[in-house]
């Protein structure tokens, strides 16, 4: 295992009834002024935001309200909520959402006390904010992990490019299963293939021996299929929820990526097919995964093997390669059974995509079995249709 630093200063409230319960007293820790952040108007429909408010209201605090949060954040969308931050002397972000939310308020909470564009320092001075407002965060929708890490996905759209920002760490989260009941199935998986998308991306990175972040992340990734599947079958089962709820987060607090070198190139590639397509996040991922697999697999034989049999539960068999193979068709057969995109064309991208601009634009990681080039992922892109 590599030498590490680890720390995670997020606080949890896991469970039914937590906002209830602990919101009120975690709010006297910060000012009267509270951003109230969320997408596009379900928390409403489901009751959240009647609870959150009554709460903030109750406690005598100033509500501002950023709304419209899309699914696949702008920098525009980010502009747009620290102007509003600034101008009201905001004192704590309130993010009640899923990760986009979540997301966008991590860049918000940056560029509100940042005096230049925040894009340009980190991007192009390469230099990393220090100074932010204050985030809480409402988990409504789980999969991305994004409520126990400074990171945030944000879609540049006048650059094309759909790359990482990095701004606060929420201060506390709070994980309540329930509120996912009123969320579309469709996004539930969704959000549950992109927590198994960020564990196989972590356990394909360096080192490729056996280690003890190695092992929890093949209990983190048994438990996801096992859970998809468990909600299928039975879609109010909260034991199902809450596993997920907490797979998530561990899958992106740091915790499975302890003394590893992470690789993500498949998140990469469908960040550039999102730049140019808005298409759904988990559902890119789950069309890119078996076939970026096929192109590594043959350099990291061993590692795709041992994943098959612990994972998958294939048996194995005399040659290594045709066990690494059965793993990786396993992964594509659960993408089927699961009701997931296995094509682009399936995913509803325009056959006259620019496949050749998008893999021109993807960032490469070096993580995994070998670095691959730009040339190769337009190949895999179009093995993708």
């Amino acid at each position: 295992m590599n030498n590490f630093v680890f720390q995670n200063p997020t606080e949890v409230v896991f469970g039914q009834g937590g906002v209830k319960e602990q919101l009120p007293d975690l709010l006297d820790h910060y000012g009267d002024t509270v951003l109230l952040a969320y997408g596009g108007g379900s928390i409403k429909r489901n009751g959240v935001y009647d609870e959150v408010m009554g709460i903030l209201k109750d406690k005598g605090k100033t509500v501002v309200e950023f709304s419209g949060i899309m699914p696949n954040p702008t920098y525009e969308k980010v502009q747009e909520g620290a102007k509003l931050a600034r101008d009201n002397h905001v004192d704590l972000i309130l993010a009640v959402g899923g990760g986009s939310v979540s997301d966008c308020c991590k860049a918000v909470s940056a560029q509100a006390r940042l005096d230049e564009d925040l894009w340009t320092f980190e991007h192009e001075k390469h230099g990393m904010p220090t100074d932010f407002i204050p985030l809480g965060t409402i988990v409504t929708v789980f999969g991305t992990g994004s409520e126990m890490n400074s990171g945030a996905v944000i879609t540049h759209e006048e650059k094309k490019i759909k790359g990482p920002v990095y701004g606060a760490q929420a201060d506390f989260a709070f994980l309540d299963p329930d509120y996912t009941m009123s969320v579309p199935m469709k996004q539930v998986i969704s959000g549950a293939f992109d927590t198994l998308s960020h564990a196989m991306e972590t356990y394909f990175g360096k080192p490729d021996q056996n280690n003890l972040s190695d092992d929890m992340n093949e209990a983190v990734q048994r438990s996801v299929i096992q859970n998809i599947r468990t909600l299928l079958t039975d879609p109010k089962n909260y034991n199902a929820r809450s596993e997920l709820a907490w797979a998530s987060a561990m899958a992106e607090n740091g915790l499975l990526k302890i003394g590893k070198v992470t690789d993500f190139q498949c998140h990469m590639i469908e960040h550039q097919l999102g730049a140019y397509t808005n298409c759904n996040h988990g559902a890119g991922l789950a069309v890119i995964h078996p076939v970026l697999y096929r192109h590594l697999v043959n350099d990291n034989t061993k590692k795709f093997a041992n994943w098959a049999v612990e994972v998958w539960g294939i048996e194995p068999k005399e040659d290594e390669l045709q066990t690494a193979f059965a793993g990786i068709d396993a992964l594509a057969d659960f993408i089927r059974e699961i009701g997931m995109p296995s094509t682009l064309e399936e995913l509803g991208i325009p056959e006259d995509t620019d496949l050749k601009a998008i893999a021109d634009s993807t960032t490469l990681t070096a993580g995994c079995a070998r670095k691959l080039s730009a040339d190769e992922i337009f190949e895999i892109l179009q093995e993708c249709r």
